[in-house]
C-alpha cells in the first residue's frame, strides 16, 4: 500500500481488539466499585460525560491491551514510507494520549526513519471539550486537518462509514458480514480478525468446570438414596442451576480479570482476555445465565435458592476483592466446593453429616492450595516475583505446600475417624472394606502434590484429575470399595 497521505487509525476495535469504554466499566467495578452507583447519572448526561467521568477514575495498564498485529504492521510500513500516522479515536483524550505514549517503535530500525522520533503517532485527536469524536464529527475533523480525500483511514464499525466517504483510501478491519458487504468504493485493504464460533463461547462458559457441580449428588449418595427417582431429578435440577450460575460467575470473573489474565502465560488465551468474544457479549451472557439459574432453582426447595444466592454473592466478593487476600482466597475456594455439597443437601432435603462437611473443607482446602501453588510456580518459571492479580509472591511457595499437604493429611485423618465411628457400622454392613480408603486417599493426595511440585498440574486440580488416568482409576476403585461395603 504505497501512499504519501497521512494514515489515520481508529482505536477501539481497530488498533486494539477491544473497546476501552467496556474495559473501563469493568476496571471501575474492580478498582472503584462504589462508582457503579453513579453510572446511571453519568449516562443520563450523555456518552461524552460518561467517558470523562470514567477517565477520571479508571487507571489502565496500557501494556496489557490486545493490539492488533496487522494494524501495527500497517503503521510500521507507513513510518518506513515517511508518512504521518494519526490516532483518531472517540475515546477520551487522556486515554488516547496514554496509548500514544505507550507505543514506541522498538522493533523498527531507526536508520529507516526520517527522524529519531520513536513514537508511532505524529498526532492524536480524540474526544474532548464535550465533542464525541465519532462518525461525522471525526470525518469533519480529519477533513479540516487534511482536506477532502487527503488521508487514508482504518476503522472497524458502521460509524466509520461516514469517515471512509471522505478518505482517499479505506482500510476495513472487521469480520462483520454486514460491514464488509457495504459498498465502500475506496477500500484499499481489508483485515478480517478471527470470528468466534460456538466452541469459543463454550470455552467462555468453562463447561469443563461443571464437573465440580457434580458434588451436589454427594449428599444423596452418602444417604444411600441414589436409587430414588425424585432425589435424582432434584440433584439434576441443582446441577443445572449451579452450572448456569457458575458459568455466569466465570464470565464475570474473566471480565474483571482482563488485565491480570493477559499477563498470564495460559489465561491470556481465554476468549475475553484475547478479545475473541466482544466484551459486550459477556455483559449480556452474565444476566441471561443468572436468569436461567434462577428459573431452574424455583423448581427446588427454597433453601436451595438461598444457598445458590449465597454462592453467587460469595463468588462475586471473591472476584472483586477477596481473591487478592492471602489465605482468605483459598479458604473461600474450599468453602465454595463445600457449598455445592450443602446445595445438594438443600435440594434433596437431606441433612449433611458433620463428617461429610469436615472432610470436604479439608480436602478442598488442599486442592485450592494446589491451584494457587501451581499458579505461583508458573510465576517463578516466568522469572517474576508476584502472581498477577494475587497477593502471593514466589517466597510463599514452601508455606503454601506445607499448609496444603497438612490439609490433605487432615482429610485422611477425618476419614479414618469417620470409619471408626460406631454409626458407620450401622450404615455399611461390611465396614472393613472401607479401611482401604484412607491409604488410597493418602496416595492420591501425595501424588497430587508431587505433580504440583513438578509443575505438572494445571491451574485447576479438578480438571487435571478428570483427565489423569490414575485419578480416574482411584475413583473407580473407591466406588467399588463402597459398593463392597454396602453388600450384605
Amino acid at each position: 500500500m504505497m501512499s504519501n497521505k497521512p494514515l489515520c487509525i481508529d482505536c477501539d476495535g481497530t488498533l486494539i481488539a477491544t473497546d476501552l469504554l467496556y474495559e473501563a466499566f469493568f476496571l471501575l467495578l474492580k478498582q472503584y466499585p462504589i462508582g457503579l452507583l453513579f453510572l446511571p447519572f453519568w449516562l443520563i448526561k450523555g456518552k461524552v460525560y460518561l467517558k470523562e467521568r470514567l477517565a477520571e477514575r479508571v487507571t489502565f495498564n496500557w501494556a496489557t491491551l490486545p493490539f492488533r498485529d496487522e494494524v501495527m504492521q500497517l503503521m510500521n510500513e507507513a513510518k518506513l514510507q515517511g508518512r504521518q500516522v494519526v490516532l483518531a479515536t472517540a475515546s477520551p483524550l487522556v486515554w488516547a494520549n496514554g496509548i500514544a505514549s505507550h507505543l514506541t517503535i522498538k522493533h523498527l530500525p531507526t536508520k529507516h526513519l526520517a527522524t529519531s522520533h520513536l513514537a508511532y503517532f505524529d498526532r492524536v485527536i480524540a474526544t474532548e471539550n464535550g465533542v464525541n469524536l465519532s462518525s461525522k464529527n471525526k470525518a469533519a475533523r480529519l477533513v479540516k486537518l487534511y482536506g477532502e480525500q487527503g488521508f487514508d483511514y482504518a476503522g472497524d464499525s458502521s460509524a466509520d462509514i461516514a469517515v471512509w466517504r471522505h478518505a482517499a483510501g479505506a482500510i476495513v478491519v472487521s469480520a462483520k458480514s454486514g460491514l464488509t458487504s457495504q459498498k465502500i468504493q475506496n477500500t484499499i485493504q481489508t483485515i478480517k480478525p478471527p470470528c468466534a464460533n460456538f466452541l469459543v463461547y463454550l470455552r467462555a462458559l468453562r463447561v469443563h468446570q461443571w464437573l465440580k457441580n457434580l458434588l451436589v449428588i454427594v449428599p444423596l449418595l452418602a444417604a444411600h438414596q441414589a436409587n430414588v427417582i425424585q432425589g435424582l431429578l432434584q440433584v439434576t435440577y441443582a446441577f443445572l442451576a449451579f452450572s448456569m450460575c457458575a458459568s455466569a460467575v466465570y464470565v464475570l470473573n474473566d471480565l474483571l480479570d482482563l488485565e491480570s489474565d493477559r499477563q498470564h502465560i495460559r489465561k491470556r488465551n481465554r476468549p475475553f482476555a484475547a478479545c475473541t468474544i466482544p466484551l459486550w457479549h459477556g455483559m449480556i451472557m452474565v444476566p441471561v445465565l443468572l436468569l436461567i439459574a434462577l428459573l431452574i432453582a424455583l423448581l427446588l426447595p427454597q433453601q436451595f435458592l438461598l444457598v445458590l444466592m449465597a454462592y453467587f454473592i460469595t463468588t462475586l466478593a471473591y472476584s472483586v476483592r477477596l481473591k487478592k487476600q492471602v489465605i482468605v482466597d483459598v479458604m473461600l475456594l474450599a468453602g465454595l466446593y463445600t457449598m455445592r455439597i450443602i446445595a445438594g443437601a438443600a435440594a434433596t432435603q437431606i441433612k449433611p453429616s458433620f463428617w461429610l462437611l469436615a472432610f470436604s473443607m479439608f480436602i478442598f482446602l488442599s486442592l485450592a492450595l494446589v491451584k494457587r501453588y501451581s499458579e505461583l510456580l508458573i510465576t517463578l518459571q516466568n522469572n517474576q516475583q508476584e502472581a498477577a492479580g494475587r497477593g502471593y509472591s514466589i517466597n510463599d511457595l514452601p508455606v503454601l505446600m506445607s499448609i496444603g499437604i497438612s490439609a490433605g493429611l487432615g482429610s485422611v485423618l477425618i476419614l479414618a475417624l469417620y470409619l471408626n465411628n460406631p454409626e458407620t457400622n450401622l450404615m455399611y454392613p461390611n465396614t472393613m472394606w472401607l479401611w482401604l480408603m484412607p491409604p488410597l486417599l493418602l496416595y492420591w493426595i501425595s501424588r497430587m502434590w508431587m505433580k504440583a511440585h513438578r509443575g505438572q498440574v494445571d491451574d485447576d486440580p479438578v480438571v487435571f484429575a478428570a483427565r489423569d488416568w490414575q485419578s480416574l482409576l482411584i475413583l473407580l476403585i473407591s466406588a467399588g470399595i463402597f459398593a463392597a461395603a454396602l453388600k450384605l
